[in-house]
């Protein structure tokens, strides 16, 4: 094992997950709604906690697990999520009240998210976090910069693509579209952006303030 990779796994293995987020990713996978690792989680946690974030959009919920961590970070924020399977809604609406979350605070919508995401609010959210079908990932970023405040941030999980972006060999339509939208979004001037290449990868931008 070489050194990166020794601090890798390092990394990995010294986060702990909260029980409530434990659960519900233990359901996750009996759905087969792969969730976002425990290292990315803790990172969307930091990010929420020292934005202050208060108002969440999530788009693509799974069984809830990306939503608990990003609220665990930001205790008083109020959080959407789009999913087109009402099965993992059911199952994120499972997760938010073992986790005694109050119903006010969540806003779970069935939709597709091409189809629901014209009609939400511009600039009207801290953090929109996105994880749904990588196929449209850069359409969802599109909408994301749009539904962000001036100062807020998008997410975007899983563009590293299981390690498929770095490797010049590789290049099937996901891989391709992953490494347009890192390379877009470095030389934007309407964003900072930051790659974090622990597990899955997180892309994070920052929406610079609108003149």
């Amino acid at each position: 094992m070489s050194e990166l990779d020794a601090v890798a796994r390092f990394a990995r293995e010294t986060v702990v997950e909260p029980d409530h987020i434990a659960r519900a990713r233990q359901h996750a996978l009996e759905l087969g709604a792969a969730p976002i690792s425990p290292s990315i989680g803790a990172q969307c946690a930091i990010i929420a906690a020292a934005t202050g974030a208060r108002s969440i959009i999530e788009i693509g919920t799974g069984a809830g697990v990306s939503a608990l961590w990003l609220l665990h970070g930001a205790p008083h924020a109020t959080l959407t999520t789009i999913d087109s399977e009402p099965e993992h809604l059911s199952a994120a609406r499972t997760a938010f009240q073992s986790a005694r979350l109050p119903v006010a605070r969540t806003r779970l919508i069935t939709g597709r998210a091409a189809d629901v995401l014209p009609r939400m609010n511009d600039a009207a959210y801290d953090i929109v976090l996105i994880d749904a079908d990588a196929k449209g990932v850069i359409d969802y970023v599109e909408h994301g910069l749009r539904l962000a405040r001036p100062g807020g941030t998008v997410l975007v999980p899983r563009v590293l693509h299981g390690g498929r972006v770095a490797d010049p060999v590789q290049r099937d339509e996901i891989t391709r579209t992953y490494r347009t939208l890192l390379q877009e979004t470095q030389a934007s001037n309407a964003v900072i952006a930051a790659l974090s290449t622990v597990n899955e990868g997180l892309l994070q931008l920052h929406v610079s303030p609108r003149l």
